[in-house]
């Protein structure tokens, strides 16, 4: 059973070839919107708040508190390209970060050794996820989320509900610490890893697969696509990307707690969902997903910043995807009817 299907709205160039310009502002109105809106929501911010929004250290801020959001949306999107949801992104970073922690104070390992040992972990998370969907045949959305349960229980009893601190090294730390052009340097692992998907989702027969499963899996399976190598790939890289951003994270809080981690979830699933939104609507893409964030990111940092209650943040996120989700509807149900 597939969780989501994959159905790119974006105009083509028939349908805008003799579109008069309000036609052609209507439609590329979905593909940009959330674009748009971001944009005019960093204008409006920094001219109400000149003194606080508008500056590096507000950049700084918000770059050091969503870089780990975005790995994790990016992690979450490339199943949902193959048409299946991982829940593990928001499970998986609770157990993630205390090893990263516990295997360097606890079982004194060096600390480039505990980091390749979790982004092992994080591909065979991943790889189990991949076989309880592919082959077992149960719907991603069950799976990934018995999957996480079993990680935050594993999560619960290494730490026996106790943080996990010590002394960790300063090359470590400086995995999330460092700044690169007065930057966060999380901020270019995020462009980094950005760009690479960008390249493969769009140039590569990798994305072209993976979009075409997500559309029609049998279709791809007549088609030769090795469909079940490819949805098991999307998986353990989702389990990759997540472990690193418990990597960061680890570096980032020097503590490890389960407590930690679960308020990812909704965030990271929300920039991915609004990613099939905008710049390609009806499909999931690399672009489009960073957009979802930046906006989570600039939406949140403005009200707050107005004074906003500690409910604002999952009030925002809740409410944008659904504002999102019916741009995308009504622009779906217009193609629709022109059909």
């Amino acid at each position: 059973m597939q969780s989501l299907e994959s159905n790119a709205l974006e105009p083509t160039k028939a349908e805008l070839k003799n579109a008069s310009f309000k036609t052609r502002m209507l439609r590329y109105l979905p593909v940009y919107g959330l674009v748009i809106l971001t944009a005019l929501l960093i204008v409006l911010f920094s001219i109400l708040l000149p003194n606080t929004f508008p500056t590096m250290l507000n950049l700084r801020a918000l770059i050091s508190d969503k870089a780990i959001i975005a790995l994790l949306s990016l992690g979450a999107m490339i199943p949902m390209a193959a048409g299946r949801i991982d829940l593990t992104v928001g499970y998986g970073i609770v157990l993630w970060h205390i090893l990263a922690i516990s295997l360097q104070t606890i079982y004194d390992l060096p600390w480039p050794v505990a980091v390749v040992i979790v982004l092992l972990l994080g591909l065979l998370s991943g790889f189990l996820n991949g076989w309880l969907v592919e082959v077992a045949r149960i719907d991603s959305f069950i799976a990934t989320l018995g999957t996480g349960t079993v990680l935050y229980a594993l999560a619960l009893w290494h730490t026996g509900g106790r943080q996990m601190v010590g002394t960790l090294p300063d090359n470590f730390l400086s995995l999330n610490g460092t700044f690169v052009l007065g930057l966060p340097i999380t901020g270019f692992y995020v462009l980094a890893i950005t760009l690479t998907m960008w390249i493969v989702f769009e140039y590569t027969p990798i994305g072209r697969y993976l979009y075409a499963i997500g559309a029609n899996q049998r279709a791809a399976q007549l088609n030769g696509i090795p469909t079940h190598k490819f949805v098991v790939g999307a998986f353990m890289t989702s389990g990759f990307l997540t472990a690193f951003a418990g990597v960061l994270l680890a570096s980032k809080l020097r503590i490890g707690q389960a407590s930690v981690g679960l308020e990812f979830l909704l965030p990271a699933l929300v920039g991915a969902f609004l990613g099939s939104t905008t710049i390609k609507p009806g499909r999931v893409n690399v672009w489009g997903t960073i957009v979802g964030v930046a906006i989570l990111a600039v939406g949140i940092s403005g009200i707050q910043q107005f004074g906003g209650s500690f409910w604002v943040e999952p009030m925002f996120n809740g409410v944008t995807l659904l504002i999102a989700i019916g741009i995308a509807g009504y622009a779906q149900r217009r193609k629709g009817a022109k059909k």
